[in-house]
C-alpha cells in the first residue's frame, strides 16, 4: 500500500509541475505591435487570396476559338478534354461543357473564371 500511495504522489508531483511550467499556463497573448512602415522593397507580404484573380473578358480563352495546344495550357486539361472540347463546338455559354457532359464539374470550376464562350459576329 506505501509503495502504491508513493508512487501516486510522485506521479501527481510531476504531472502538476509539467502543468505550472508549461507555456500557456505561463504566458499570456499579446499581438505583435501595429507598424506603419512598409516592408522593404523586394520584401512582399504572401497573398492572402489562393485565387487567381478574374481576368477581364479579353484576358480570358475563348473555348470556341481556342487551339488544342491553348486548351491544353489549363491544369486539369490534357489530349481527351482538349479534343472532347473542340469536338462540341460551338457553345453558346461557358457552362455548356458541364451541360453537354464534356468536363467534370470539379475541372470545370478550377478553368471557368479563365474562359468565356463568344459567339461568332
Amino acid at each position: 500500500m506505501r509503495r502504491y500511495t508513493l508512487a501516486s504522489i510522485t506521479t501527481a508531483a510531476l504531472a502538476f509541475g509539467l502543468l505550472a511550467s508549461s507555456p500557456s499556463m505561463d504566458q499570456s497573448f499579446q499581438p505583435a505591435p501595429h507598424s506603419d512602415r512598409m516592408a522593404p522593397a523586394g520584401k512582399t507580404a504572401p497573398a492572402s487570396n489562393k485565387m487567381a484573380p478574374a481576368k477581364s473578358d479579353a484576358e480570358k480563352l475563348d473555348i470556341n476559338t481556342a487551339t488544342k495546344e491553348e486548351l491544353m495550357a489549363f491544369k486539369g486539361i490534357g489530349d481527351k478534354y482538349s479534343d472532347k472540347i473542340i469536338a462540341g463546338r460551338p457553345y453558346a455559354k461557358k457552362d455548356q461543357l458541364v451541360s453537354k457532359k464534356i468536363l467534370p464539374e470539379a475541372t470545370y470550376k478550377k478553368i471557368s473564371g479563365q474562359i468565356i464562350a463568344s459567339q461568332p459576329k
